[in-house]
């Protein structure tokens, strides 16, 4: 074992709709930001507070073209891939960084319904997990439990 581990796991929000770039070859990859936020309250002011965070996803070929079917702005998804860096030039020759999720495997969390009315359902038992398969290589990354474990 090499020791070292590039693993990333994300749920959150679509912040605009999943762009898609065809290349030569049939190839695409699709791009979209996501949205993560931590919420906790000031105990000085004990107002509550909300960071958001974005992360730029990127996925490939089939998945992209699920995701972009699928997905839309606002929908809940989780994301599992690996963090890469890219290093490019802008206008005026400086270099510039941008570091990017390349996405492994997702499973949508926003409902068809959910997704149509833009309600969320009040009973949290109500809500389910939707997943289209991006490939037979990519395994199911969140299932629904139903046992009745003690624990």
């Amino acid at each position: 074992m090499s020791g070292t581990l590039n693993k990333v796991m994300l749920i959150g929000h679509l912040g605009d709709e999943v762009k898609l770039h065809y290349f030569d070859g049939g190839n695409c990859v699709g791009r979209f930001p996501l949205a993560t936020n931590e919420t906790y309250t000031n105990k000085q002011t004990n107002e509550r507070v909300t960071n958001t965070e974005w992360h730029n996803i990127v996925v490939r070929n089939k998945a992209a073209e699920i995701c972009e079917k699928y997905l839309s702005k606002g929908d809940k998804v989780y994301i599992e891939g690996r963090l890469k860096t890219r290093k490019w030039q802008d206008d005026k020759g400086t270099d510039r960084y941008s570091t990017e999720i390349q996405c492994t495997d997702f499973t949508f969390l926003t409902t068809k319904n959910e997704s149509q009315s833009g309600n969320t359902p009040s009973n949290p038992n109500e809500q389910q997990s939707v997943q289209k398969p991006t490939d037979n290589n990519v395994s199911q990354a969140i299932k629904e439990d139903n046992d009745d474990l003690p624990f």
